[in-house]
């Protein structure tokens, strides 16, 4: 008989982890580091659970039936997983093995007390921790009772709670398997959780240890609050002594009991300040090793600590790489351009290839080092008074490591150059000529790369498109370009301040900018109320996209009575913008074009909600209500002092931001448009790499580099493991949220609104349109789930331009994320819509179906009973 079912811990490390899980494999490891103490044990291996489990048939068919089962049917879950536990603890374990067990536990002492804990393959790994999915015994006392609870612990692989974090994670029940790890019993004084990181703000450079007295079931049960010691650079900064009024202490006849703690005790320290720091000291040992932060269970025994478990922290945000050791300030991308998703690492790459300034990449997001200029006095006050004016919470979290005044180093002044941040309006003339130069420009050079690209294939390609990169680097930097875009954007800002100091009005400029012309965002909204004209009067038509479900249906369409008109419609929508998508900065996010299902849901709730010539009629309302606010704010200007002088700046600066405020969204929409055209290019070729069976799949490519799927290309070869690799870390991206600010520390800061204006209860965030409004919250995360009724108001993490389409159906907008000037404000501002953006937390706080009231002006939501 093999004797791979027991391996003592010494005998096992990393490299192990299929063999004896990840709890394990990392006891394993730490027993051999120098300096670190961990009880004696061995483990039960996966092969040991493998060979029970293949004892009792029916499991195999309840484990197809909880694959098929959606991961939010919670009653499923719960009556297949106790019947998958029953049958798994009701399987006799065989005699040799049970021998095994037996001999391995003699070896360590039978009269001994053990700690039985689960170990399985997919836990304590970087990019998922699985804490607390499985099950951990303590003080058990006798070969018999470790068998029984062995047993138990190979159950607990199908607990409720682990089973639907594997769902969630998309984790196959079946590649799981559980080893068993078997300690002697530590009976601690005190005991509990170091984290060679800080947890809650990600700064590695804080260790945070919580402590209690006894074993550390008490923490992690919740029993008690722990003392909490903060720890920078060997020094304890920060500690909170709590009154610990219980404990968890082991029985002499095995098992443990909760006990009170002596009154005179229990806000005495569980660990000295000597204690903690060499705690810590002990844990930056652990952390080197590993090459991670660590979360780390520890126990205190005579003065001496032993450690018990160590894994990743999952929950950090990633750091950007930068191979120094100076100190940095990153601000996130993906909040400016309205896309917090993680992107696939081709997304990342072309974002980088094709950008304006330099990026780091972290999380599966991008991030731009402002470190030079928050350092320079000149510039730092440009920077946040722009950042300030776009999203307050950056400018907040900026703020925020400024006043420490050690983080930021102090440098002269940066020299000239790069785009402006604030002051004067940007000298462009006020001539719509401007905008019409830049856009004809922008069609002929994309018109050029579509003629050009399609005589390319193979390396040449790739080469093709480095040089097309610089052109498209030069269209966007066009000095004109910028000049066009900051004059709608400083006019608007001008009409703000002024009209408010000047009429005591607010946000003025949202209805003066209603229904601005050359909007091509706000047109594409306007656009699908067009195509559902067309539609509407075919009431076969109608009937068959109800049910459409995948995205060869335009061609059945033609089959139909008025399908015909109706296939043309969509057809010439998706010609001018089948190029867009949620997400769209990310080259790899499926396209219109690509998956035209996508906008069915969106074209029948606009016949549904819409009467023929509803855009019409909506661009005239905006454009009558545009004209006869300015009227009002003239007429009233005239009437004040000075009233001439102030009544023409307004005036020249009404036809600036009427002029200039629609192109603001153009460049985007150029941006776009290429992408679309390098994205069909790549897929051309990756389709002859999956044809030649050196990609399994299409979206293999999505998880390699531009310069990696270049290499691919010319070499013919790939490696599978890196895209494997690869595919694990974008899992684990999706689950982590980015901060708005990043530091070097790793520290991780969102900002907040620093405000007494509002009700208690309110849900604050950034009034970016004009206007209150009352009614059905919509909460929806995909564009495609949107089922709205006419006076809803949609609820939002983010939206980008892909969402526009939405908003002519709604009455309002709430999104977590956004800024003065971002895509989902213009349009808001353009058809007239309250909107409150940069509201944390919305999609989690707000309710679907909840009545709210949205107070765009005053940058607040109410939740109404």
């Amino acid at each position: 008989m093999s004797e791979s079912y027991v391996l003592g811990l010494h005998e096992v490390d990393e490299t192990q982890v299929a063999v004896v899980g990840g709890k394990g494999a990392h006891l394993g490891r730490l027993s051999r580091l120098d300096g670190v103490r961990v009880p004696a044990g061995f483990c039960v291996t996966t092969d040991a659970f493998h060979r029970v489990v293949a004892r009792e048939p029916s499991i195999d068919g309840l484990l197809d039936r909880l694959a098929r089962v959606d991961p939010d049917d919670r009653e499923a879950i719960r009556t297949l997983s106790a019947r998958i536990r029953r049958a798994v603890e009701g399987i006799a374990v065989p005699d040799d093995l049970a021998a095994e067990i037996t001999r391995a536990i003699a070896r360590l002492g039978e009269q001994a007390a053990y700690a039985v804990r689960s170990s399985a393959t997919a836990e304590d790994l970087p990019t998922a921790s699985f804490a607390g999915q499985q099950d951990t015994y303590l003080n058990v006392m006798g070969p018999t009772a470790v068998l029984e609870h062995v047993g138990r612990c190979w159950a607990s692989l199908f607990t409720e709670r682990a089973v639907t974090y594997r769902q969630r994670q998309g984790i196959d029940h079946r590649t799981v398997r559980m080893a068993v790890v078997v300690q002697r019993m530590v009976f601690p004084d005190a005991a509990g959780i170091l984290f060679t990181a800080d947890p809650v703000t990600g700064n590695r450079k804080v260790a945070t240890v919580d402590a209690g007295f006894g074993l550390g079931e008490a923490l992690v049960s919740g029993l008690v609050n722990p003392d909490v010691f903060k720890v920078r650079q060997g020094e304890v900064v920060e500690k909170t002594i709590a009154a610990k009024q219980r404990a968890v202490h082991a029985l002499p006849t095995g098992g443990t009991r909760e006990v009170a703690i002596d009154s005179r005790r229990q806000e005495q320290p569980a660990l000295t300040d000597e204690q903690v720091l060499r705690l810590v000291e002990l844990g930056r040992r652990i952390e080197a090793d590993f090459g991670r932060p660590q979360d780390i269970e520890w126990c205190l025994a005579d003065d001496d600590f032993q450690i018990v478990q160590s894994r990743p922290i999952t929950t950090l945000f990633p750091v950007p790489e930068t191979g120094d050791r100076e100190n940095h300030v990153y601000v996130s991308v993906g909040h400016q351009q309205m896309m917090t998703d993680p992107m696939k690492p081709l997304g990342l790459s072309m974002w980088r290839l094709t950008a304006m300034a330099p990026m780091h990449e972290a999380g599966g997001r991008l991030f731009v080092d402002v470190t030079r200029r928050l350092s320079s006095p000149a510039s730092r006050a440009g920077l946040l008074d722009l950042m300030g004016r776009g999203d307050p919470l950056v400018r907040d979290a900026l703020e925020t490591v400024l006043d420490r005044g050690d983080f930021v180093p102090s440098l002269p002044d940066a020299p000239p150059g790069g785009p402006p941040t604030g002051g004067a309006p940007t000298p462009v003339e006020t001539d719509p000529a401007v905008v019409t130069g830049l856009i004809e420009r922008s069609q002929a050079s994309i018109a050029a790369l579509r003629r050009d690209v399609g005589a390319k294939t193979g390396p040449a390609l790739f080469d093709f498109l480095l040089e097309a990169f610089e052109e498209h680097k030069r269209v966007l930097t066009d000095p004109l370009n910028f000049q066009a875009i900051m004059a709608g954007m400083e006019a608007t800002w001008w009409l703000n301040d002024k009209l408010e100091e000047w009429l005591g009005e607010k946000n003025a400029a949202d209805t003066l900018t209603l229904s601005a012309p050359g909007n091509i965002t706000s047109e594409m909204g306007l656009a699908l109320l067009d195509v559902a004209d067309v539609i509407r009067p075919h009431p076969q038509v109608v009937g068959f996209l109800r049910d459409v479900r995948d995205d060869g249906f335009l061609d059945e369409l033609a089959k139909l009575p008025g399908g015909t008109e109706a296939r043309d419609a969509i057809e010439a929508y998706l010609d001018r913008y089948g190029m867009r998508c949620v997400g769209e900065i990310d080259i790899t996010r499926p396209r219109w074009r690509e998956r035209p299902s996508t906008l069915v849901p969106v074209i029948l709730d606009n016949v549904r909600n819409f009467e023929a010539g509803a855009a019409r009629r909506r661009f005239e309302q905006g454009l009558q209500a545009a004209r006869k606010k300015e009227q009002d704010v003239l007429s009233r200007l005239r009437a004040l002092p000075d009233g001439e002088r102030k009544a023409d700046e307004a005036k020249a600066m009404i036809d600036r931001v009427r002029t200039f405020i629609g192109y603001r969204e153009y460049p985007k929409y150029d941006i776009v448009s290429r992408y679309f055209v390098y994205k069909q290019a790549l897929l051309a070729e990756v389709g002859r790499l999956v044809e030649a069976g050196v990609l399994a799949e299409e979206e293999d490519a999505f998880h390699l580099t531009f310069p990696e799927l270049h290499e691919v290309v010319r070499s013919n070869g790939v490696d599978e493991g890196l895209i494997r690799r690869r595919k694990d870390a974008y899992r684990s991206y999706q689950a982590l949220t980015p901060p708005r600010v990043l530091t070097s520390d790793g520290e991780a800061l969102s900002g907040a609104y620093r405000r007494d204006d509002v009700p208690a209860g309110a849900l604050v965030g950034l009034p970016v349109s004009a206007g209150t409004v009352e009614g059905r919250a919509r909460v929806v995360l995909d564009l495609a789930d949107a089922d709205l009724e006419a006076g809803d108001i949609l609820v939002t993490t983010f939206t980008d331009p892909s969402w526009s389409p939405l908003f002519v159906a709604v009455a309002g907008l709430v999104t977590e994320v956004g800024g003065l000037m971002t895509h989902g404000a213009v349009i808001a501002r353009e058809y007239g819509l309250p909107a409150v953006v940069g509201v944390e937390g919305a999609t989690r706080l707000i309710r679907d179906g909840q009545r709210i009231r949205v107070h765009g002006t005053g940058g607040y939501v109410e939740i109404l009973s």
